[in-house]
């Protein structure tokens, strides 16, 4: 069984940020994104389609965001979206993620095992000795 990936459910940073990146990372430069989802955005840059104008939306992203996403392009994707990871992936916090998650009303992700109480529940009052 494969861990849970927040962003199979999730998918904003897909649909609020630009994605640009050098175009040699196209396939017709021996890069591995396909040209056709791509548009040019200055002499050496070229952007995701749907991600060079607000409101942004990725053309290789699949789904509904914040309910079941994927990328249709995932093996060939550029390298922004390689390089970006989900807050608290390797225990890093990702800013960016819970701003791209904040603007479609999801909440921040939490590092593994916050959402646990401090103290496991003996049944007492709460009162704890030393």
């Amino acid at each position: 069984m494969s861990e849970y990936n927040p962003c199979l459910d999730c998918g904003a940073c897909c649909a609020y940020f630009r994605v640009s990146f050098f175009w040699g990372e196209c396939q017709s430069s021996g890069g591995v994104v396909p040209d056709d989802l791509v548009v040019q955005i200055n002499p050496t840059r070229v952007a995701m389609i749907g991600t060079d104008a607000k409101p942004s939306r990725c053309i290789s992203l699949e789904g509904e965001v914040g309910k079941q996403v994927g990328c249709s392009i995932y093996a060939n994707r550029s390298s922004p979206c390689r390089e970006f990871d989900a807050s608290w992936v390797n225990g890093v916090h990702n800013p960016s993620c819970d701003d791209a998650r904040a603007a479609y009303g999801l909440p921040p992700l939490t590092p593994p095992g916050a959402n646990e109480p401090h103290w496991p529940d003996d049944g007492d009052d709460g009162a704890k000795v030393a």
